[in-house]
């Protein structure tokens, strides 16, 4: 019998299910409120919402970080009664929420299979007792799983069922075999950092064998091996998606299967991106899956597949000849050095439907060959992860070095790197936690690695510092736009810049580090933010000559501009989702909440 008919039962019935509905609850109910699809009436730390006759009710707040709703651990009440389905809420307030009908019913669908899914990753982890305490990072990757803080579907992964869910999820940690293609040169593209010799990155990272054994299985074939190009596959991807919609370049030798991986891989927590467990030190995998997680579908859109290596070089060089990056801070840039993508000219807009990005990898280099002795690393949206006894992972960290010191610190080895690059260089970097990684000595911060470049980086050519270096790049698609408004590199909007780091690193990523170390420490969120900014205030006392730099792109300004990543699952992709809100590193938000904190103790 598989693991998951084995589990299934259990996992449903178990407390873990209940304890994930109550948090999908939360997540769904504050996304809601903050981005103003739900009014509430608010008395008292208790907000009522009124639904097609019944009335729902919880507690909370409204937050200094950003304003955002946090509510208490308390189950969202329906009538009086703990509320238990998620899809019944949503016909409830439908009529608030003027969504678009079809929008609203995949929402619903997404919303159970992110119980589902999460009711049997958190079971699974009880079940085995899978504690962080002494983890190397390629287990941290795994078992780091609670997913989006803030977005309500966090864990959809539409696509997946029981049996996937336990084969290919990383809570698991199973043992995944890419299945390796041969494509061929004229219908693929690919893309090489020039920091890379193909021919030896091939040897270095599937060996001389079996970069022979592929060359023979081409030839008996009838084909040369100079005609084509290398990309692996996701196994679920092979399975559910290329066999059926490329079986006429597999019968006409467009693509040869070459076989099963001989490294085994383990995924991180993204899904589709696999770390090395063979050979630790060789290259991440982001593979193309057709499933959608959270806000949008997991291919990998050829033109950032091909923009990845030219983003890196961009990236690594400018770190390289800048001292502050390079010296000081010793920035960690995990490069995207080769991107290969299958994109034969579809037939028709209805077949490139069907295709578009299903057959693409990036290799983006292992954080092993990057840590000095002594150093160790942790995914960063580890520091918000609570063991299985409900401490926090860094609670050993904040016992030993005091929160106040272990917190600069934080901000002046992760923060400042990613603020320097966008004053001194004008680029962007979505660096929400998934996409960065603390290391440390010892739990105490020394130095960031940054991740994620092929479509995680916005900027102004008006206003980069070095005009002439920006790569020639590919524009992203109209189509692909249409589906994905946000999905872009460059813009003449300094906000669309600005916000684009902002949002991710501020508004989701130390937003919920303020207010974990709020909620577990008693650290109030006011006086995170002011030592975040004098942090910044610091910064920027050393570096004179960049005032006005400092002032284009204003991180103190009094509000900024968020994603609704609740909203966008409702209503259609004519636009961009986003809403302005307070922004707790602007000085007179500050200065009202050091009135309130003195009021308190008077």
């Amino acid at each position: 019998m598989s693991q998951s008919h084995q589990s299934l039962i259990p996992a449903l019935q178990s407390e873990q299910y209940v304890n994930v509905r109550r948090r999908i609850f939360r997540q769904l109910v504050q996304g809601l409120i903050y981005e103003g699809l739900l009014k509430p009436l608010e008395n008292g730390g208790k907000f009522e919402i009124q639904g097609n006759g019944v009335t729902y009710t919880c507690h909370g707040k409204r937050t200094h970080t950003f304003g955002r709703i946090e509510l208490t651990a308390e189950p969202v009440l329906r009538n009086g009664e703990e509320a238990e389905s998620l899809t019944q809420f949503m016909i409830d307030v439908q009529e608030h929420l003027g969504a678009d009908p079809d929008r609203l019913a995949a929402f619903c669908r997404e919303l159970e299979q992110t119980l589902f899914n999460d009711a049997l990753a958190q079971h699974f982890r009880h079940e085995q007792g899978l504690r962080f305490a002494d983890r190397p990072y390629d287990e941290l990757e795994s078992y780091v799983m609670d997913g989006h803080p803030y977005h309500p579907s966090y864990k959809s992964r539409m696509g997946f069922d029981a049996e996937d869910q336990y084969q290919y999820g990383p809570e698991t940690r199973p043992d995944v075999r890419p299945v390796w293609f041969a494509v061929h040169t004229a219908e693929t593209r690919l893309a090489a950092s020039q920091r890379i010799d193909l021919a030896e990155f091939w040897k270095t990272e599937l060996g001389a064998e079996q970069v022979q054994r592929f060359h023979d299985t081409i030839r008996a074939q009838g084909f040369d091996p100079a005609d084509y190009y290398f990309v692996p596959a996701h196994p679920w991807q092979w399975e559910n998606r290329i066999q059926s919609a490329f079986h006429d370049k597999l019968r006409t030798g467009k693509i040869i299967l070459l076989g099963a991986s001989q490294d085994a891989y383990h995924p991180q927590q993204s899904i589709r991106t696999l770390s090395n467990a063979t050979a630790p030190e060789r290259a991440y995998l982001k593979l193309s899956m057709s499933i959608v997680n959270t806000s949008t579908g997991r291919v990998l859109a050829p033109h950032t597949v091909q923009n990845a290596p030219k983003v890196t070089d961009w990236l690594k060089g400018i770190a390289e000849n800048d001292p502050f990056l390079r010296d000081e801070s010793r920035l960690i840039l995990l490069g995207e050095v080769l991107g290969v993508t299958y994109n034969p000219e579809p037939l028709s807009d209805l077949v490139q439907s069907v295709t578009y990005g299903i057959l693409g990898c990036i290799w983006r280099e292992s954080i092993h060959n990057f840590l000095a002795p002594g150093e160790e690393a942790v995914p960063y949206n580890g520091l918000t992860a609570l063991d299985l006894d409900g401490t926090p992972l860094i609670a050993p960290w904040i016992e030993k070095y005091g929160i106040t010191t272990w917190l600069t610190d934080l901000f002046q080895k992760t923060v400042l790197p990613v603020l320097h690059l966008l004053y001194a260089h004008g680029l962007a970097l979505e660096t929400h936690a998934q996409n960065m990684v603390l290391v440390h000595e010892n739990g105490r911060p020394v130095r960031v690695a940054l991740k994620d470049f092929h479509d995680g980086v916005r900027f102004s050519p008006l206003h980069v510092a070095d005009p002439d270096a920006i790569p020639a790049l590919l524009a992203t698609p109209e189509a692909h736009q249409r589906v994905n408004r946000n999905s872009f590199l460059e813009t003449d909007d300094l906000i669309h810049v600005r916000d684009f780091m902002h949002d991710a690193f501020f508004f989701v990523n130390l937003g919920e580090l303020a207010l974990l170390l709020d909620r577990h420490f008693g650290y109030d969120e006011a006086k995170f933010w002011m030592l975040l900014r004098g942090v910044i205030e610091a910064y920027q006392a050393r570096f004179p000559a960049m005032k006005e730099r400092f002032e284009l792109f204003d991180l103190f300004a009094e509000t900024s501009y968020v994603e609704q990543l609740t909203k966008r699952r409702l209503y259609p992709e004519t636009e961009i989702r986003i809403q302005e809100v307070p922004n707790p590193l602007s000085l007179s938000f500050l200065k009202r909440e050091e009135v309130k904190a003195y009021a308190a103790t008077e």
